[in-house]
Parts: C-alpha cells; structure tokens; sequence
C-alpha cells in the first residue's frame, strides 16, 4: 500500500471522533430545541417577578443542565424591561416631551435580575473552569502516551519486543477522556502516525495490513448489523443508550480499506439515525401521555375536594366514605406521572385534599370517643346491677326491677363496636339468668302441658277440615279464629313442641295459599301465633324481640336511604342507566314492605307489653 494512502487513512481516523461528536451535539441540540421551544411559550407569559422566581430555582441546579433556560428567562426578562421602555417613551411623547429627556425609571426586580445572572456567570464560570482543568489534566496524559511512542518509534532496540507496551499504551489513550477542542484534531493525528510509524517500524507487510483492513471492517460489519437490529427494541430509551456504546466501540475501532471507508460510514450513520428519531418521537409521545395524565389527575383532586363529608355522623356513613376515598387514591396510583413541572404541585393538591378528608374523620372519631367512653361505663354499671339481683327470689319484685333495667338499657347510646356484644351478652345473661329461675319456680305444668298438646292436636284437624270453596271470606275468618284459639292454648311438653308446631304450621300455610293471602300477611299471623308463646315467657323476651327488631328496622331504612341516594348518580337517559334504575327502584320497593312489616310486629310486641 502507498504510504500516501496511509497516512490520509490516518487522517479520517483522526477526524472520526469529531464528526461522531458533531453528530451527537446536533441530535442533543435538537431535543434541547424541542424542550427549549416548549419552556419559552410557557414562560413567555411569566411577569418578571415570575421570571426572577424562576431564575432563583433554576440556578439552585447544576450549571450544565440550565444553559438554555437561562438564556431563555434571560431573553424574555429584558424583552419586557424593553417593551417597559417604549410604554415609557410613548407616554413622555404624549404628554408633550422631547425624546430626548427620556431616561428610564429605576427598576429594583432588573438590579435583582442582573444580580442572579452574577451568580449564574460565577457558578458557570467556576464549572467551565473545573471541565478545562480536567480537559488540560487529560490533554497532559495523552501528551505523555505520544511521547512514549515516539520514544518507542525512535527507540534503537528491536521494536518488536514493545509491543506489549505498545498495547498498554493504546489502551490506556482509550480510557483517558475529553481534551481541549483546540488540540482533538491534531492529537488524534500525532497519536495515529505514531501507531503507524510503529507499525512500519516492526515491518508489518501490506498483505497483514489488508488482514487488519478485513477484521476491522468485518468488526464495523458487525457493528451496523448490531445498530439496525436496535431498530426493532421495544425500550427506546435501552436502544438509545446501546446506540452510544455502539459508538464508543466505533469510536475505538481501526480504520478499514479506504474504497470501503465511506461506504462502512454511511451504513452505520443511518442505523443510528433511526434510532435517535425513535428517541425523540419516544419522549414526544411520554409529553402527549404526561398531558392526559394531568387532567386525569386534576379531575381526581377536584372529586375528592368536592365530595361532601360534612354531615357524615354514623361510623357507617364514615367507614362507606372512607371505601369511597380510598378507591380514588387507588385509582390515583394507576395514573402515571404529569409533566414535571406541575407534578409535584398537583400531587400536594391531592394530598392536601386527602388529608382534609382524614382530618375531619379523626376528629369525628376523638370527639364519638367521650360519648362511648360515658354509655360504656352506664352499660357496666347496669350489668353489676342485673348481676345482683338475678339471685334474688322475689319474683315480682324483681321481675319489676329488670324490666326497668332493660327500658333504661336502649336509653343509653351505642358503646365501642369491640366490645358492644361482649357487654350485652354479661347484662342479658344475668337477665335470663333470673327468668329461667322464675319459670322454674312453676308447678304442675306437666299436665297442664299435656292437655293443650291434646288440645292443638284437636285444633289441627279442624284447620286442615275448613272448606276454602264455599265462601273465602268466612273460610279465612275461621282460620284466623283457630290461629287465636291456637295462641291461646298453653305450652305442650317440650319434647312434642316442635313437632306439633311443625304440624300446625304446615296446615295453616296450606290454608293459606288455597285462600290467597299474601307472604307478609302469613309472616304476620306466624309472628303472632309466636308472640303468645314469647308473652309467656315474660316481658324479658319481648324486650329482646323488640330491641332486635328495631335494630333490623334501622338497618332497612338506612339501606333504603342508600338506595335513593345512589339513584340520583343514574342517568335514565343511557339504555344501561335506565336498566339500574328500575332495579335500583323495586330494591326499594321490597325494603319499604319489610320495613312496614317489621313495623307491624313491632306495634304487636308494644301492645303486649
């Protein structure tokens, strides 16, 4: 090969890094535009005040990364001292002036502005000055590696016995970083004609010189292959960063055959343009996606800020609140981030209004606290109460006493949900307790009981002999007749008690359905076919049938008053919508005859008391 040919190889070899390097600047600059377009539509509607603000943060970072934003706020804030100028001419000329008396107002917010730009310039100018120094340190090293292999070049041994240290040299040059711009070029170019020369030197033949030429371009080869496949990568942001590696590999890489030079170039440039264009349109995109995921978010902080928590006052209504509260913030977690910088200011928004939220709900729980507290110790000392006197054996008389206990007992309010049970269990325990003994006190029941078991037997046959065809009216009449007779009768021995009332009730039910009578009017001649037999065993038991059927009762309203409210967030105008309702409405409509049943029984139990 021509020497001639070498070294203007060597030359392009130099140069390498520096056009890769323009490569990576102008596609960076590029990005930067597209950043810095969007950053001065934004601020270019800032006030200077705003604009100092902003300055103030901005310069808080590392100089590197806010060149352009500066320059930017730098731009706008003297377009508008400017523009301030000219509002300020215009006046003077109106009011008859000369231009030439014009001078510009004092402007505190321009001394503090050009004050900011002075620590700006004093921390950009400490940091340039850190990179040159670090730039001359490394220039210096590699000044040292050239002038170690122009010794070994000009060395009068045998050359060949340096190669190892040759290869040291190279690998060290490698590691070594940036220089000053002024001195890539002609670096590059000593440290290559030195390779050269010791090439020459050891007398390499141009047939291993064409081998070196083919493994270097079979190495490139592989390179190109490796960049185009990076086109396919489903992380961008990964291909990017491969791409870079790529280039350093490159970067490192000896020259190749100069007919294949340009052609090997060419191949790899377009590679890596595909993918700093999918680099870009990828954070273009993210952009688009930050965009939704704000309004998204905005709207979450205004449903959690609108929702009503102010006459919330059952730990009920509380608890289904907070399910509801909840549910957005785990719907916040699905939504990805908003743009950078309104993130952190609509995140403190929503924390602001979750917290309100828990807020008002600790409160509500610290002052329910007091009260629970007071009912608990009301509750405890009727319990120590029942607990004494359910030894006693004056039946009346005490009988009395525990009535009045128990009507006081649903005076006081509700206690702590943990131990409410606990503590009604104690007093109704002490309660039963006396009861069973009163009803135990009772002689000459058994035969008593075996007469009535002959009697409701009797009774059986003549619910089940009733002619539903001849008249209805007087049918039903003498059903609900043998019913009252029915409850009239006393207990039966234990041991028959199910099995006759099993009986009893088959009977009456079938009567019932040949007669047509509805399911709660059967509910309700059942109830009180049971309330006789309740009404025996003391008013004990009525107040418990009572105090359950009141609790039921208060549980259908507020799942009734549910209902209506979920109602009102339908729209009837959707197919789907509509559906709901008419759900929603005979939901409702089953509630409201339960609750008037229960209503009923209630009044039943009260006239029996």
């Amino acid at each position: 090969m021509n020497p001639l040919d070498l070294n203007k190889e060597s030359e392009i070899v130099a140069e390498l890094p520096v056009i890769i390097e323009q490569l990576t600047v102008e596609y960076t600059n590029n990005v930067q535009s597209v950043t810095s377009d969007s950053t001065n539509s934004e601020q270019n509607t800032f006030s200077k005040s705003e604009l100092i603000d902003q300055l103030k943060k901005l310069i808080k970072k590392d100089v590197e990364d806010i060149k352009e934003e500066v320059e930017s706020i730098k731009l706008l804030f003297y377009k508008k001292i400017k523009a301030e100028h000219e509002e300020q001419k215009r006046i003077l000329l109106e009011n008859g002036s000369e231009l030439a008396e014009f001078s510009p107002q004092k402007d505190e917010e321009e001394d503090i502005f050009k004050s900011l730009l002075n620590e700006y310039r004093t921390k950009k100018a400490a940091h340039t000055a850190q990179l040159e120094k670090e730039k001359e340190n490394n220039l210096l090293q590699k000044q040292n590696i050239i002038n170690q292999l122009k010794s070994l070049v000009e060395s009068n041994d045998d050359v060949s016995t340096h190669i190892n240290e040759f290869r040291e040299l190279q690998k060290k040059w490698k590691t070594i970083g940036q220089v000053p711009a002024f001195a890539t070029t002609e670096l590059w170019k000593q440290f290559s004609r030195y390779q050269e020369s010791f090439w020459d030197l050891i007398k390499i033949n141009n047939e291993l010189r064409e081998y070196d030429f083919r493994k270097n371009h079979e190495a490139k080869t592989l390179i190109c292959e490796a960049a185009e496949k990076l086109a396919d990568e489903s992380d961008v942001i990964s291909a990017f960063h491969q791409l870079q590696k790529l280039h350093e590999e490159w970067h490192d890489m000896g020259p190749v055959s100069r007919e294949l030079r340009e052609q090997i170039w060419t191949r790899f440039k377009e590679a890596s343009t595909i993918i700093n264009k999918k680099h870009q349109t990828h954070f273009d995109t993210i952009r688009k996606l930050e965009d939704v995921n704000m309004e998204s978010k905005i709207a979450l902080c205004e449903k959690i800020e609108s929702f009503e928590y102010g006459n919330l006052n059952t730990y009920k209504a509380w608890d289904d609140a907070t399910k509801t509260v909840i549910a957005w913030q785990d719907e916040w977690r699905t939504i990805g981030f908003a743009p950078r910088k309104v993130n952190q200011k609509i995140f403190d928004r929503y924390r602001k209004a979750c917290d309100a939220f828990f807020e008002a709900k600790a409160a509500f729980y610290k002052a329910s606290k007091s009260t629970l507290n007071q009912n608990f110790e009301k509750k405890k000392a009727l319990c120590l109460q029942a607990e004494t006197l359910k030894v006693s054996t004056e039946w009346k008389e005490t009988a009395d006493k525990f009535i009045q206990l128990q009507k006081e007992w649903k005076t006081i309010g509700p206690v702590a949900k943990k131990i409410s049970d606990e503590l009604w269990k104690r007093f109704i325990l002490a309660c039963d307790y006396f009861f069973e003994q009163k009803n135990k006190s009772s002689v000459g029941q058994r035969s008593v009981e075996v007469e009535n078991l002959t009697k409701k037997k009797e009774l059986i046959s003549k619910i089940g002999a009733i002619e539903t065809q001849i008249n209805s009216s007087e049918a039903l009449l003498s059903l609900r007749e043998y019913i009252a007779e029915w409850n009239s009768i006393g207990h039966v021995p234990f041991k028959e008690k199910d099995k006759i009332y099993k009986e009893y009730r088959n009977v009456v039910d079938k009567q019932f359905e040949k007669l047509n009578v509805d399911a709660s009017q059967r509910r309700l001649d059942t109830f009180k076919s049971n309330l006789k037999d309740m009404t025996a065993k003391g008013e004990n038991k009525l107040y418990r049938e009572r105090e359950k059927l009141v609790r039921a009762y208060e549980h259908l309203k507020s799942e009734i008053a549910t209902y209506e409210n979920n109602i009102g967030f339908f729209s009837s105008n959707s197919k789907k919508g509509g559906g709901m309702i008419k759900e929603m409405e005979r939901k409702i409509e089953t509630l409201k005859e339960e609750s008037k049943l229960i209503e009923q029984k209630i009044n039943l139990i009260e006239e029996n008391l």
